[in-house]
């Protein structure tokens, strides 16, 4: 056997190894994603990386700005087998892509809409669009055409689209991706809510509106260039740059404000609300992100900081929420009681820093008992709403919020 084909041999065996376990876990659901994802060899569109991280369940970083900061990669592939169950393409449709990366999940797509379906890619970058067009010569994918342009503004020459999926994260809707879907289309797009929290939604019109049919928890990197762009900034919360705190465009941060906010005052406040041990707490973080002012952020945070004590079991998701020189951020322990069938429970806590430390843990930790006690069973709707649109009447567990698109309606049902 040569390299060429042992090469091909490894190849076939990671992506084997890797489907099944997301087929497992259940990230892949239906064949036909199942059957696109074992056909379509992510290791052809990441040519520079070794096979096993092409094949592993984990980003491919392929483009970094100048600040070392990733601007580019091969999304993790859980992530990429539920936006494909999320979309839900059908043979021969016409779908739009705004953010072709490696061209991955644009093969994926090809693949799905089968010889007679098109699909149109685009990005933002030259050496990115060479790449991708690169990539899908190389897995002999024939029905996608990679554009060099902005895709907040869609590719209009192509549309109506069957479907529209935004790899990228955007902080509203461009109104160019509504006008360019076909009737009866699909609209799915990664959007930060607020702070950092953010979900990939699937919208459809329905009675007249843009409603949601489903989400996940889900973020990408922000759209980079003009409509709906989202830029970041990233505030040192030490002197040694062990903990930053994210922030985004639609919160109010003074930065000097928190440079050392972990040596001042400590509150901790522990909340009586449980959660089993792999259970996810993303609709408890939507819920704080409309409830506090300055919505929820994240916080990540080194090893040392940990070891030191600077910080306390920091929630590993959105955590942080801030106002002027005081933070919290929310914490787990092991909880006093078991569940009924024996599996171990954590309780959430808030630890809070600052002047206001013990007021602002208070204020998020009765927001957590209030989710628990009224919203935790409720799913959650939303909605795409012109700015114009008159107000909705309030209601408890309904929250909008502008942005420089549209109005976002989210809903607790």
């Amino acid at each position: 056997m040569n390299g060429d084909t042992i090469e091909a041999s490894s190849a076939d065996r990671l992506r084997t190894q890797l489907i099944d376990r997301l087929v497992d876990e259940g990230h892949v659901r239906t064949p036909r994603v199942e059957e696109a994802m074992r056909a379509v060899p992510r290791h052809l569109f990441v040519p520079n990386a070794p096979l096993e991280k092409a094949y592993g369940n984990a980003p491919v970083n392929t483009k970094f700005d100048e600040s070392g900061a990733s601007i580019s990669c091969a999304s993790q592939p859980d992530i990429v087998g539920m936006m494909l169950e999320q979309l839900e393409v059908e043979p021969d449709q016409k779908i739009l892509e705004l953010g072709a990366g490696t061209g991955f999940n644009a093969g994926l797509l090809g693949y799905l809409a089968g010889e007679k379906g098109h699909v149109t890619t685009i990005d933002v970058d030259r050496d990115i669009v060479d790449g991708a067009r690169a990539g899908l010569a190389a897995a002999d994918i024939r029905n996608v055409e990679v554009i060099l342009g902005d895709g907040a503004v869609g590719h209009a020459p192509n549309a109506p689209y069957d479907r529209i999926v935004a790899t990228v994260g955007a902080h509203g809707v461009p109104h160019a991706w509504i006008d360019q879907l076909a009737p009866g289309g699909r609209l799915l797009t990664p959007m930060r809510l607020r702070g950092s929290v953010s979900r990939s939604i699937a919208f459809e019109h329905q009675d007249g509106a843009w409603r949601s049919v489903g989400s996940q928890m889900n973020t990408f990197m922000p759209l980079r260039r003009g409509i709906a762009d989202d830029p970041r900034v990233f505030v040192p919360l030490d002197p040694d740059n062990t903990v930053t705190l994210v922030t985004n465009g639609d919160q109010t941060v003074a930065p000097e404000a928190l440079s050392d906010v972990f040596r001042q005052p400590r509150a901790e406040v522990w909340t009586g609300v449980n959660f089993r041990g792999p259970e996810s707490a993303e609709y408890l973080e939507l819920w704080l992100t409309c409830t506090m002012p300055n919505g929820l952020s994240r916080m990540p945070a080194k090893p040392e900081a940990l070891k030191s004590g600077l910080v306390t079991a920091p929630y590993a998701s959105s955590t942080a929420v801030f106002e002027g020189s005081t933070l919290t951020y929310l914490t787990r322990r092991p909880a006093a009681e078991k569940a009924p069938d024996g599996a171990n429970l954590y309780e959430f806590g808030v630890i809070g820093h600052g002047p206001d430390g013990e007021a602002l843990a208070g204020a998020v930790s009765d927001q957590v008992r209030a989710w628990n006690r009224d919203f935790r069973s409720r799913d959650v709707g939303f909605e795409i709403q012109p700015l114009d649109a008159a107000p909705l009447a309030p209601k408890p567990g309904r929250f909008a919020f502008d942005n420089e698109l549209n109005r976002i309606v989210i809903e607790w049902q």
